[in-house]
């Protein structure tokens, strides 16, 4: 027994990619299968006919805003690669004006040292993005094949299940299946807020491409805390094409709209899906970034309410017999 346990143990440890990728398809299907109910009710069409437009019309979202984005970064690159010694520069006089020049000299030669070592790992991250890519399908396909008849997959879990059992087990896929529907409802409105006020105070700042850029913002908003900070990178460096003033408005545009989202719309999110205190959630992002890299950091939020729903349900309700709201 002991074996058996150190080998399921080092079993799961080797599938911890493909464990992930597994549950980034089952939350996929139930996007798909929410957008499909939808479709359905408001169209009054067949499920299959409302689950194909779910699939285009979220993969049309996903592939127009990064299209978007592309072309506009492919026309600016070399205004970019033009402008970006001048900008410094000129970021670094408006640092020496501040008092901050040494801190300055600092950040920016860590900067240009991290530029260098990235620049010389291309062909590395030109591997990675072909992997996520097959990853990707992957889990795309998959996600299709969950939410074209999730009861058949629910029954074939619940089979192996002993039978004093499947009552918890099933009110567990229950309540998580009803805090995935609610976060991704009040992740929707979030998406879509952050989407809208990145897009107009861009365009504001004159920033080029402000419609794709924040598009972005709004699909990385699914990130907790880190989802900002990623979309914003390249809002800042097609801002520097405009002037480093520039760019300092649109860092403090995006501290803005970061502390609207986490002050007002990440809390009503949580009450749409599940009440997970902040502090676990953030948590959460740094274990899940650590144990299974990016694509933990992605689906950290979702994961974190799939745990809490399970554990309160599973673990102090059932086992403990405590008597909590799941």
């Amino acid at each position: 027994m002991v074996v058996a346990i150190l080998g399921v143990g080092l079993l799961l440890v080797r599938l911890a990619s493909f464990l992930m990728l597994v549950f980034a398809a089952v939350v996929l299907a139930v996007v798909f299968d929410a957008i499909a109910r939808i479709v359905c009710s408001s169209l009054s069409i067949g499920r299959a006919w409302a689950l194909a437009l779910a699939v285009i019309l979220l993969l049309g979202t996903f592939i127009g805003a990064f299209v978007l984005f592309g072309a506009q970064l492919t026309s600016q690159f070399d205004t970019i690669r033009q402008s970006l010694p001048e900008g410094v520069e000129q970021m670094h006089a408006f640092l020496e004006r501040m008092g901050l020049g040494n801190a300055g000299n600092g950040i920016l030669e860590q900067g240009k040292d991290s530029l260098s070592g990235a620049l010389t790992k291309v062909g590395t991250y030109m591997l990675a993005i072909g992997s996520g890519l097959t990853n990707l399908v992957l889990v795309i396909f998959a996600a299709v094949f969950l939410a074209a008849d999730p009861g058949v997959y629910r029954r074939g879990l619940l089979l192996l299940v002993p039978d004093r059992a499947v009552k918890t087990a099933d009110d567990a896929l229950t309540d998580t299946s009803r805090g995935l529907n609610g976060w991704m409802k009040g992740q929707a409105v979030s998406s879509v807020v952050v989407a809208t006020l990145t897009s107009a105070g861009l365009a504001l700042l004159g920033v080029p491409s402000a419609g794709g850029l924040g598009v972005i913002a709004g699909l990385l908003d699914v990130i907790p805390m880190i989802g900002p900070v990623i979309s914003g990178v390249p809002a800042v460096l097609l801002a520097f094409t405009q002037s480093p003033e520039t760019a300092l408005w649109v860092v403090l545009l995006f501290v803005l709209i970061q502390q609207l989202q986490g002050n007002f719309l990440q809390p009503m999110i949580q009450k749409q899906a599940v009440d997970v205190p902040p502090a676990v959630l953030l948590f959460t992002v740094v274990a899940a970034g650590t144990l299974f890299g990016a694509l933990g950091v992605l689906l950290a939020a979702p994961l974190t309410i799939t745990l809490f729903v399970l554990v309160k349900r599973i673990y102090v309700k059932t086992l403990l017999g405590k008597n909590v709201e799941v």
